[in-house]
């Protein structure tokens, strides 16, 4: 994990929290971090195995997983096919990492770029919508960068970097990563011109860093799905929305036959086309939490893998 050491040492602007406490934040995202490293890389099983049971494993962003989203939708392809669906939820760069050395099956992730990519270098064969929400920007509630105020998400990054308020970075090639450093890069910032004791990576995933977030009372981009799902939001609240360049879109990506002959292709195929067939895409759609949709489903007449 990447930390600033300055942040340690608190500038002239620290906010509520007295030092003890941030340390004690840090320590506990930190175990945080350690402990869903831990889980990542321990392949994980949506249903319960049973012998001789056909399986396949998805590369998949942990958005998806903190959601609930595959305890929702794979029993029922299971129950419909037999077919076992297991998981290894990490950041989108990590998973296409992990296809790239043909470590699964088959990616649910979400950063269009970076899959297009991947299939053009010769390690994906289709690629397919198949839903999507939005990215919003969380924090404490007494806003000290006044992003209730702001117009549209370039005046909200700008408000973060000017007030060097405290922002929790994933700081970890994920989608939501990746989506930070284009935000940035509307108010021509790189992550170099980001440092800062403000400045904050974490190098985890989506929940360990809103724990973080929330310990330090920093902000942090999220997707709503994992913020609806989130159990510690405290005192932390939506302070930005509704912007266009927030949309977030996933994807289905299966894996090329010629640079992975060993992959369950068939199978993946399978959970593919069940999960942007109408009844796979009606299943994501009744995934609520208190009432709100987590995911909109938007495989349309798209032609199933």
């Amino acid at each position: 994990m990447i930390f600033s050491v300055s942040w340690m040492f608190p500038p002239r602007r620290i906010g509520p929290a007295p030092l003890c406490l941030l340390v004690v934040a840090l320590c506990l995202s930190a175990l945080s971090a350690r402990l869903a490293s831990a889980q990542s890389a321990t392949v994980q099983s949506a249903t319960v195995q049973s012998a001789g049971v056909e399986s396949i494993i998805v590369q998949s962003t942990t958005s998806t997983q903190n959601a609930g989203f595959y305890d929702h939708v794979v029993p029922h392809f299971t129950t419909e096919t037999g077919i076992d669906v297991r998981v290894v939820a990490v950041g989108t760069g990590q998973a296409l990492k992990n296809a790239r050395n043909c470590d699964g099956d088959m990616l649910i992730v979400h950063s269009r770029e970076a899959e297009e990519a991947f299939i053009a270098a010769g390690y994906g064969a289709v690629r397919h919508d198949l839903m999507y929400n939005d990215f919003i920007i969380v924090g404490p509630q007494d806003d000290p960068a006044g992003l209730r105020r702001a117009v549209d998400v370039r005046e909200a990054m700008r408000r973060i970097e000017r007030s060097r308020s405290r922002f929790a970075s994933r700081g970890d090639e994920s989608g939501t990563h990746k989506k930070e450093r284009a935000l940035w890069a509307t108010i021509d910032r790189t992550p170099e011109d980001l440092q800062g004791s403000w400045y904050l990576e974490t190098g985890s995933g989506m929940g360990a860093t809103l724990n973080f977030a929330v310990q330090s009372h920093s902000y942090a981009l999220t997707d709503r799905a994992t913020w609806l799902a989130f159990g510690n939001k405290h005192r932390h609240r939506i302070l930005f929305e509704s912007d266009p360049r927030l949309f977030n879109q996933y994807g289905i990506v299966t894996l090329s036959r010629t640079h992975c002959p060993q992959a369950r292709h068939d199978a993946a195929g399978a959970f593919a086309a069940w999960l942007l067939s109408p009844d796979g895409q009606q299943r994501i759609a009744s995934l609520t939490r208190k009432g709100e949709q987590l995911f909109i489903p938007n495989a349309g007449t798209q032609t199933a893998p």
